[in-house]
């Protein structure tokens, strides 16, 4: 069986299946997206609040009856109907109906600050989140830095890295060429991208890792076999 990831826009991702339908970062705000852009979803991911990651309105248009949502406790508590699991960083989640293992990872900033000296994403707002799906592995690295706790990613063998490379408030290029480095998956798909040149990651992160870098505009697929 084999496992398309879609780019919806921005950091927005499709995770399908012939049998699953995943959504991870569904928003319609500052992405450009609308719901008629989104199918009826088995599960949905939120890696934190940020309203272009979290649409709490369109997460009650989309899931079908009984589909669960997970996302950290500070976002849980913001969606108040339907089956919602919190899933803060560290812990680990079977969903044994769908056979999909989620794992959800640290993602904060370490180097991207507010005027006040704040990071935009301190360690407690949110994750980023490791699929397995039909023994494919796949990482969201959600809004974060490089951090050292991607090191312990190689240990992982991830097929494809969903990596954000925009700057101001996530890694840039050369953090992103980091990550992937120390990552070390078959597949890296940059997201986040904002004005950044994905041309460039490519170029940067094939001259030094041995991983493969699909850049997809917004709407476009890739299938893992």
């Amino acid at each position: 069986m084999t496992v398309t990831i879609r780019l919806m826009a921005h950091a927005s991702v499709q995770i399908k299946t012939d049998t699953q339908n995943i959504y991870i970062d569904p928003s319609t705000k500052g992405t450009g997206l609308k719901k008629n852009d989104f199918q009826p979803a088995d599960l949905i991911l939120v890696t934190h609040g940020h309203q272009d990651h979290f649409d709490k309105d369109l997460l009650q248009k989309i899931r079908k009856m009984g589909s669960p949502i997970i996302a950290p406790s500070s976002v849980k508590k913001e969606i108040k109907k339907g089956v919602v699991w919190d899933l803060d960083r560290g812990q680990h989640m079977d969903i044994s109906t769908s056979n999909v293992h989620i794992w959800s990872t640290p993602a904060y900033n370490v180097k991207r600050f507010r005027p006040n000296g704040e990071p935009f994403h301190p360690k407690e707002l949110g994750v980023g989140y490791l699929i397995r799906i039909e023994g494919i592995k796949i990482y969201h690295a959600g809004d974060t830095d490089f951090i050292p706790e991607m090191e312990q990613l190689e240990q992982a063998e991830v097929d494809v890295a969903l990596l954000p490379i925009g700057d101001t408030y996530t890694m840039d290029i050369a953090d992103a060429t980091e990550a992937a480095s120390a990552i070390q998956s078959k597949i890296v798909i940059p997201i986040h991208v904002k004005d950044a040149n994905p041309e460039a990651f490519k170029t940067s992160v094939e001259s030094k890792t041995s991983s493969k870098v699909v850049i997809l505009k917004a709407g476009e697929e890739y299938t893992v076999e």
